[in-house]
């Protein structure tokens, strides 16, 4: 599918992998404008022309722009590639008539290729890829890594299902074919067990920073009660009686509830077998 094919088939799966951003998402506007349906995958390697560094920085300047007097109004900040694309693309299309919103309404943008897209024909736009488009030497850098530094925490998480999923694709064939394959599988099997042991890692270190978090709380509050018995020791013994009472009287009202619900006699009668009553508002203990 490339810009002015026309509707081709019913929905079209493209490889957003080393696509420039603007360039794909004026075509896909057009595409979507025109009737055709579209699944863009792997959105986390979509491209943008200049280096990392000046993309942080005026998307830092995008993330200041908001409602001063309610911020949930907008602008809303999007983080994942994903919506990122999907906002870009937004901004293409009249999204507020009904026309725009149809279009807009047959985009799916994902990032890793999720199922059933990952058994789909994947297409390319060479419009918009970054090796025909892009001046040679010119800086770039990836939409993934631009979103993991803005606040989107599933980088690693995305490239470690990327190389399962190679790992699976590649080792379905890999012992046919003689020792070249069989080696690419081993490579990606490698790859595949770094990115996991990796992931592994930042687990554990959150989590024992996690602990130590919940252990001195829990110190914290042990402490409190001690200090906070010792104040009013005198005054504990006074509210003791007062909170047996306050918590009896608790108890006795769930029991109310629970015998208007019909169920609560038969519960009623197990608690309390010394216990007689006319009507769910009067009863006794004896």
């Amino acid at each position: 599918m490339v810009s002015g094919s026309g509707i081709c088939a019913r929905q079209v799966v493209v490889d957003g992998r080393h696509h420039m951003l603007g360039r794909l998402a004026s075509i896909l506007s057009k595409e979507l404008q025109n009737g055709q349906e579209v699944a863009v995958v792997r959105c986390e390697e979509i491209c943008l022309s200049g280096g990392l560094v000046r993309q942080k920085m005026k998307y830092l300047r995008f993330l200041r722009k908001r409602m001063n007097t309610k911020p949930s109004h907008g602008p809303i900040h999007f983080r994942a590639p994903a919506k990122i694309l999907w906002r870009t693309i937004r901004g293409m299309i009249p999204h507020k008539t009904k026309h725009g919103a149809a279009a807009l309404a047959r985009l799916k943008a994902y990032e890793g290729i999720p199922p059933p897209y990952d058994k789909k024909k994947r297409m390319v736009i060479p419009d918009a890829l970054k090796v025909l488009r892009l001046q040679a030497g010119h800086k770039y850098c990836s939409l993934g890594r631009l979103s993991s530094e803005v606040g989107w925490n599933h980088y690693d998480t995305i490239k470690a299902s990327f190389c399962y999923y190679s790992f699976l694709f590649v080792g379905q064939f890999c012992f046919a074919d003689g020792t070249r394959r069989t080696a690419f599988f081993l490579s990606s099997f490698l790859m595949l067990m770094i990115m996991l042991c990796e992931l592994e890692k930042k687990r554990k270190e959150k989590s024992q920073v996690t602990y130590e978090r919940k252990k001195q709380l829990t110190k914290l509050r042990l402490k409190a009660e001690k200090v906070a018995e010792e104040k009013l020791g005198p005054q504990l013994d006074i509210l003791a009686p007062i909170k047996s009472q306050l918590s009896a009287f608790v108890w006795r009202i769930v029991l109310l509830v629970l015998y208007s619900l019909r169920w609560g006699s038969l519960f009623f009668e197990l608690s309390y077998p010394c216990a007689s009553f006319s009507s769910p508002l009067t009863f006794s203990l004896l």
